[in-house]
């Protein structure tokens, strides 16, 4: 048999070539035989691209996209688990959040939650009939409500500067202590513009007239007598005995009746406070104030060391154990007089405590009391005290 029979016997197969003709490529990109557009594949979630790029080796594989809060895929699913995944709130504190804030409440958009608060805070709180002021009114209301305080105080305090206490009232006419007048209203022996007065804490002005046992009582400007006491007087205002005291010495002080503020023995000397000013007198007496005095003590030998630490340390008395503040040599002095500083207001307690030890005091001067010095005030002499004295005190 011949080749070329062989050649015909054969069926020829078709050469596939790789390479498009330029023109016929644009002419099926342009229009089909029919006239028609040629057809597209339809749109996939690959972008477009047909099957032959959607295999697992093609280089342009695409890859979801991953958002913050989930895939694109699903996105009703999305929604429905954004809102899952929020905890819900137990507590009110968490519930309360600004109207600019855009996380939306379960069950609401953000926007809906943001309109809502706006709008109520435009129309102003129902609750409170008004609407909310702006920063200028507030500081204008501030500004407003601290001057009317500040008028309103000033008024109080005018109301109240022109009363006083019944019982102060009485206390500073010279007659007696507060607390005897507290005695005196409640025995119903005080009367006030012709009415008997037993209420406690009433109220009296300059103007109302106090009359007491018959007499018309009128208050007195408080006078603060400062006194270096000498020796063998005794600071009280009368003495059955008739001996002398502390009143003698100031009776030329002021046409005031004052009182002693704590007391001195008669034979101790030194500085003393004379007023009429009840409320100072039980301050500086009363044992929580502690006020402090110096005594420049006389003993009748030398003090040992070994005593001076033991009187630091506190010795005991019939009241307890008596401590002293401080306790030292004085210099330039022999060794039989020393200082000591102290607050405790007991009966003849520095005599107690070196006796206690088998001293004797010969001599006791009160150098110091609350602050005041006997300095520039001979012996038996007096003067009235300053003003800033005075503030002084009444600062203590």
């Amino acid at each position: 048999m011949s080749r070329d029979n062989n050649n015909s016997e054969k069926p020829k197969r078709p050469r596939i070539s790789t390479r498009k003709n330029s023109d016929d490529s644009r002419a099926s990109r342009s229009v089909n035989s029919s006239g028609s557009k040629p057809f597209k594949k339809p749109f996939t979630k690959d972008s477009g691209r047909g099957s032959e790029h959607t295999g697992s080796n093609s280089k342009f594989e695409k890859k979801p996209f991953k958002r913050s809060e989930g895939s694109f895929e699903g996105r009703d699913e999305d929604k429905s688990s954004k809102f899952e995944k929020k905890p819900y709130i137990t507590t009110r504190n968490e519930e309360k959040k600004s109207f600019g804030n855009s996380t939306p409440k379960r069950g609401g958009s953000a926007r809906s939650q943001d309109a809502k608060a706006r709008d109520k805070y435009e129309r102003g709180s129902l609750k409170y009939g008004r609407r909310p002021s702006s920063g200028d009114d507030r500081n204008e209301d501030k500004a407003r409500s601290f001057v009317q305080k500040r008028r309103f105080n000033k008024i109080e305090k005018d109301v109240h500067k022109d009363t006083i206490r019944l019982n102060k009232y009485i206390a500073n006419s010279g007659i007696c202590s507060r607390r005897e007048a507290d005695e005196l209203i409640t025995q119903g022996l005080v009367e006030v513009n012709g009415k008997v007065v037993t209420e406690m804490g009433y109220q009296v002005e300059k103007t109302d007239k106090v009359v007491f046992d018959g007499q018309s009582i009128t208050p007195e400007k408080p006078v603060y007598v400062l006194l270096n006491k000498p020796k063998g007087y005794i600071s009280t205002t009368k003495d059955d005995k008739a001996r002398k005291t502390v009143m003698d010495l100031v009776a030329n002080a002021s046409p005031y009746r004052v009182f002693p503020v704590g007391r001195l023995d008669r034979s101790t000397t030194g500085v003393i406070l004379l007023t009429n000013d009840g409320h100072m007198t039980k301050k500086l007496t009363h044992p929580s104030f502690e006020a402090k005095k110096i005594y420049h003590v006389t003993l009748d030998k030398k003090l040992t060391n070994e005593d001076m630490k033991l009187i630091l340390e506190g010795i005991r008395l019939d009241e307890g154990i008596a401590t002293v503040d401080q306790i030292s040599f004085i210099e330039g002095k022999p060794k039989n007089e020393v200082g000591i500083e102290i607050h405790i207001g007991w009966n003849r307690v520095i005599r107690r405590i070196f006796q206690r030890l088998g001293y004797e005091v010969e001599a006791l001067d009160r150098v110091m009391f609350a602050g005041m010095t006997k300095k520039n005030i001979k012996r038996g002499h007096w003067r009235i005290l300053t003003e800033l004295e005075v503030n002084n005190l009444k600062m203590l």
